[in-house]
């Protein structure tokens, strides 16, 4: 089960500072913020996605990330790739930090848990 204060707690006391957002993804954080760009990225990384200038209450994705994250999006969007980035390094390194088990991580992202615990050997020093 996910921690749901987001400390990054590793289970000693000893909190994580959150992932740094790379590149790709660093405008959807800067954006949405650490969480919701999370579940943007889950919902729409790999899809090709046309973010709007005037985004409105029946745009796609307002519906998941509410109309004040969509207008964020449409701020950044000159920032952003055409299609959502997929993400699943800093996907796997945020979930990890949320608090997710490995398995939980490898069913969200849809890889293998031997791939998440590659991702997450590497990524720590």
């Amino acid at each position: 089960m996910a921690n749901p204060t987001g400390t990054g707690s590793t289970g000693t006391g000893v909190a994580r500072p959150m992932p740094r957002p790379t590149a790709q993804v660093a405008p959807y954080v800067k954006a949405l913020g650490a969480e919701l760009a999370v579940t943007f990225l889950l919902h729409y990384g790999g899809a090709e996605l046309y973010i709007r200038a005037r985004p409105n209450e029946r745009t796609e994705y307002a519906e998941l990330i509410g109309l004040d994250g969509a207008r964020a999006l449409a701020k950044h969007a000159d920032k952003m790739q055409r299609r959502v980035p997929l993400a699943k390094r800093w996907l796997t390194e945020m979930l990890d930090w949320q608090g997710y088990t490995v398995p939980e991580i490898a069913r969200k992202l849809r890889v293998s848990d031997v791939a998440v615990r590659k991702t997450l050997k590497a990524s720590r020093p």
